[in-house]
């Protein structure tokens, strides 16, 4: 029995997370969705608007919520017995349906705003995105062999540092490794294929003329999107990886502790 969820080719699922209606970030949105629709259909959840509750709670345990044990466990045996709560299941239902799903938002202390994080903690569910065991090896699906293989995302974000404070060597850091628990840690866990981040730095500095020229920038890169290429992350169970201790085996760049060791060569 395949106990994946196969997307449909030409659905696209995206996620918008801001507070502010008449921010640069929802005009980035209408764009966005206007160009991604000429190549997908699109189905949208703009997590404030929705009133998209983030918090992780017992109730999210269905029947279950009084039972001890591991909240991770709890929920996926709540999922196997249908007890969803509605705007979960919705997400799950519009994310299962997609080939693509777009994760949009504001940098937010150097991460993506707790509401999205919540939506993470309750949409990737056990039994839903995760929780299977290999069939040969015993070891959990993870890293690339998730529920939800067979889609690829793209980030969005915006940033009010420019692209120098961002850097490897900038003050706030490299913004590939403050986001590397998205793309890899969240998204490639349960067999999401992450592209390229497409970033707006110095958002708030850039003036009306350079907000338009990202909105251009954006419905540019969505019409190539589908002949992009997704970043080569190593499969756990793909070989690079000792499977008793999960970290690179020796020969596989040695003396590097940098994250991006985890992208295939």
């Amino acid at each position: 029995m395949n106990s994946f969820h196969e997307p449909t080719p030409g659905r696209a699922h995206w996620v918008y997370t801001h507070p502010r209606a008449d921010s640069f970030n929802q005009h980035l949105f209408r764009t966005g969705c206007s160009a991604l629709s000429e190549h997908y259909d699109v189905t949208v959840s703009d997590l404030y608007a929705d009133g998209f509750d983030p918090a992780l709670s017992e109730r999210d345990l269905g029947s279950l919520s009084t039972v001890p044990g591991n909240v991770s466990d709890l929920a996926g045996e709540a999922y196997a017995r249908g007890e969803v709560e509605p705007e979960v299941r919705r997400e799950q239902e519009a994310l299962a349906a997609s080939e693509l799903l777009v994760l949009q938002f504001p940098l937010w202390w150097y991460g993506p705003p707790a509401m999205l994080k919540g939506w993470l903690d309750r949409v990737l569910q056990t039994g839903f995105a995760q929780g299977d065991l290999d069939e040969d090896t015993g070891l959990p699906r993870r890293y690339g062999d998730g529920r939800l293989m067979g889609r690829k995302a793209l980030i969005i974000v915006t940033a009010g540092d420019d692209q120098r404070t961002l850097s490897p060597r900038g003050i706030s850091g490299d913004l590939e490794s403050l986001l590397f628990p998205l793309t890899h840690g969240a998204l490639w866990y349960v067999g999401i294929e992450a592209l390229d981040l497409h970033v707006v730095y110095d958002v708030e500095a850039i003036g009306e003329a350079g907000r338009e020229e990202e909105r251009q920038r954006l419905a540019d890169r969505l019409s190539g999107l589908p002949c992009e290429r997704v970043r080569p992350y190593r499969k756990m169970l793909g070989g690079d990886y000792d499977r008793r201790t999960r970290a690179l085996v020796d020969g596989v760049n040695p003396g590097r502790t940098d994250l991006a060791i985890h992208l295939s060569d």
